[in-house]
């Protein structure tokens, strides 16, 4: 009966179908009937196909492998970028990026293509920071227009070292223990005052064996940023 019912309504309107189309009929109906499914969008009666995505079918073919491991290796990389960022929320909202959590999140993906330990879907922002490379794209990166803190300074067994022509007069210093496997970070937080002298000390916080990052932020003698970023 239904199959029936349905052949006359295909017989009193016509319609040309490629992705979605809108049609005009006497008879209104919502849901799915066949391959065809039918709704009503801003106030216009729309026709669609049904889509070929299958979730128990994605979870599980093999013709899906890959999409699941950019699918997983993504969501990683953006949960890694957000729990960074918001630990240094105070410092990069400074930048004048409305972008720059795309930015970062590009940045994690680069350092996470670096883990060459584990299997494809499976590769982690730990294992890309545990490489020279990984941690060179994480220094190299800029927090918007706000120059780089390596532009003036250099680190070097706990100490920094300002060059003659950086003016500043303290530098912040945040350690961040980043957990990826809870997606969770603790940090510690430390003030340098420079005055007169071209370098200083800051202290170790946790353990060696912890995955540990350093943020630094340079001020003016007027408490202006002037340069930040990892060192």
């Amino acid at each position: 009966m239904l199959k029936f019912c349905f052949q006359v309504f295909i017989g009193i309107f016509d319609f040309y179908l490629e992705d979605m189309a809108t049609y005009e009929s006497l008879i209104k109906i919502t849901g799915a009937v066949g391959d065809l499914v039918f709704y009503n969008l801003n106030g216009k009666n729309v026709v669609r196909k049904k889509s070929g995505f299958n979730k128990a079918a994605f979870k599980k073919s093999p013709s899906y492998e890959k999409v699941r491991q950019n699918s997983s290796e993504f969501g990683h990389c953006s949960k890694i970028g957000k729990i960074i960022r918001n630990t240094l929320e105070l410092y990069i909202k400074e930048s004048g990026d409305p972008l720059l959590y795309q930015k970062f999140a590009k940045v994690m993906t680069m350092i996470k293509d670096l883990d060459r330990v584990s299997e494809k879907g499976k590769r982690t922002v730990e294992n890309g920071l545990k490489t020279e490379e990984g941690r060179k794209f994480l220094r190299e990166f800029q927090m918007g227009t706000i120059p780089n803190v390596l532009d003036c300074i250099r680190i070097q067994d706990q100490l920094l070292y300002k060059n003659d022509e950086c003016i500043v007069d303290k530098a912040v210093i945040i350690t961040i223990k980043l957990d990826s496997e809870n997606y969770s970070t603790e940090y510690a937080e430390e003030v340098i005052s420079w005055k007169q002298q071209q370098e200083g000390t800051f202290k170790k916080y946790f353990s060696e064996n912890d995955l540990l990052l350093y943020f630094m932020v340079l001020k003016n003698d007027h408490d202006e940023i002037t340069h930040m970023g990892f060192v």
